[in-house]
């Protein structure tokens, strides 16, 4: 696991930059700020994307059903 800051990157909590560090653990971004507590977590906007695009039928042209 490879943390790494985030150039001027601006902490919301505390402020201050350069401050945010990010790493990914178990497929799970994850944002911390080594001046305060900030502590953020989510997962990567590609996961995010498709999990949500398979969940809408609004993006669904039709579905493939061989005989």
């Amino acid at each position: 696991m490879k943390k790494r800051f985030i150039a001027g990157a601006a902490c919301p909590s505390c402020q201050q930059r350069d401050t945010l560090r990010v790493w990914r653990e178990n497929n799970i971004d994850k944002v911390e700020c080594v001046s305060c507590d900030y502590y953020d977590s989510r997962l990567p906007e590609s996961a995010q994307q498709s999990h949500s695009g398979a969940e809408s039928a609004e993006n669904v042209i039709g579905i493939f059903k061989p005989e």
